[in-house]
């Protein structure tokens, strides 16, 4: 029956109506148009009402067509039992420009049929690039719909990390910071969610099972609260890590160690609880890679063996999906097809990304961006960079500050960018083995109708940005 009380509204020309606090939809075509660039850029920048209802009806018009955030979990656990095999998951951090950036990943998983790739952010990430969960998750599956894209997307909290210098000094505070997150970032649809507790991990104790005990107590406690935050029918994914990236390589035994602590405690604290389903290790890298002088990026030397060694640990001894390999977007092109045949489970991709919309946007913008980071960032400069060096480890800073600009860029621009990211996207799923995945995630995961009670204070106009061709 038709709620009274809530407003009934038509939209885009009659082809979506709001009735009674539920979303009609009366012609799909309207999803794959011009409308929805007007409904994102209100997800973002509209005032507060408006934003409200954008991201609203973003989540119900994926509902209606199963456009809809997802856990990978259930695809992990069919790894670790040997039911699938032969790809690797691309975990892509969406800093800038997040909309054109994930219709060129959907376009490309349309092409190739792919479905198992993440898109996601972390928790410094989120800060700096000025992109709240809510705000995160509606760009995203507007991204979705705008590309005809249909099926789960798997939206990832990466790096939920502990500070060790806050939890040194109050453990309790600092925790409850990344359990409030959680509680922000799965209301929003981040059913995948990376917990890295091994900031915690101290080297000075004699055993490993006590050098990794602080790291494993730690993500016990925040994976039963991501296990109570948990809506109907969801099992999120939860990650955990045993070795901060940059520093030394993980080794069996750190990994032994980590998971048979926390699968205990976990047993003892919540029994019957689901554990984790992939874990992160080092074998190498580092995030956005070491940068030299010149501002390139040096040569990382990447122990594979390593890697296949503890993702096959991980997958016949505690049933997770594998291992998962941070800091990978700077390795040379030829890197890329090892990981799916050490069956890595998952990768993490981010700087290039950046790097390549810094290589496209105009000299003008870019200078007016680094301009901004002589003054805001001037602390983050270590008295031996060279400019170079400065700028490609700063600027990642400056996105927040200029996200109006980034997404008001000129169509030619976009354009080139978007291509260029077809390319680059073409090629890692290829690589790592995704292309023709639909399937294989269509036959082990499962997406829940999920509907949100229509948001009060909401309002019910959706207006074009100035700039927007709605003719389409």
């Amino acid at each position: 029956m038709s709620d009274t009380t809530k407003p009934t509204t038509s939209l885009f020309g009659g082809a979506v109506t709001v009735e009674g606090g539920r979303v009609q939809l009366h012609d799909a075509a309207v999803l794959t148009s011009a409308h929805m660039d007007a409904l994102v850029h209100q997800a973002v920048f509209g005032n507060e009402g408006e934003r409200t209802f954008a991201r609203w009806l973003v989540w119900e018009l994926g509902q209606t067509v199963g456009v809809r955030a997802a856990s990978i979990h259930e695809l992990y656990v069919a790894r670790g039992a040997g039911k699938c095999s032969g790809f690797t998951v691309p975990a892509m951090n969406i800093r800038a420009l997040t909309y054109d950036t994930t219709r060129a990943i959907f376009r490309t998983a349309n092409t190739l049929q792919a479905g198992a790739f993440i898109l996601e952010i972390a928790r410094s990430e989120i800060a700096y690039t000025e992109q709240r969960p809510d705000e995160y998750v509606s760009v995203i599956l507007a991204a979705a719909l705008r590309e005809g894209y249909r099926g789960p997307v798997f939206i990832q909290g990466d790096h939920f990390q502990v500070n060790h210098k806050k939890f040194a000094v109050d453990p309790i505070t600092e925790v409850n910071a990344v359990k409030a997150l959680v509680t922000e970032a799965v209301a929003a649809g981040f059913y995948n969610i990376d917990v890295d507790t091994s900031t915690l991990v101290d080297l000075s104790k004699e055993t490993l099972a006590e050098q990794q005990r602080l790291n494993y107590d730690v993500c016990v406690d925040i994976t039963r609260f991501v296990r109570a935050a948990e809506p109907a029918g969801v099992t999120i994914s939860i990650g955990g890590e045993i070795g901060e990236v940059g520093t030394e390589n993980s080794t069996p035994e750190e990994l032994e160690a980590f998971m048979d602590g926390f699968k205990a405690t976990l047993e003892t604290q919540a029994p019957g609880t689901a554990g984790l389903s992939k874990i992160s290790v080092q074998s190498g890298t580092s995030h956005g890679g070491i940068v030299l002088a010149d501002g390139s990026i040096a040569e990382v030397a990447l122990d594979f063996d390593t890697l296949e060694k503890l993702s096959k640990i991980g997958r016949d001894r505690y049933g997770m999906a594998g291992a998962v390999q941070h800091g990978a977007s700077t390795l040379p092109d030829a890197a890329f097809s090892n990981f799916p045949r050490l069956e890595t489970a998952e990768i993490h991709l981010a700087t290039n990304f950046q790097t390549m919309m810094f290589d496209h946007i105009p000299a003008a913008l870019r200078a007016d961006m680094y301009a901004w980071l002589d003054t805001n960032a001037k602390d983050e400069r270590k008295a031996t960079d060279t400019d170079e060096q400065f700028y490609y480890k700063a600027r990642k800073k400056s996105i927040g500050p200029f996200k109006k600009q980034l997404w008001a860029l000129p169509a030619d621009v976009r354009g080139a960018l978007g291509a260029a990211y077809d390319k680059k996207f073409t090629f890692l799923f290829e690589q790592l083995g995704i292309a023709g995945t639909r399937a294989i995630v269509e036959q082990f995961v499962t997406i829940p109708e999920q509907h949100r009670p229509f948001p009060t204070g909401a309002s019910t106009i959706v207006a074009a940005p100035d700039d927007a061709d709605l003719s389409d």
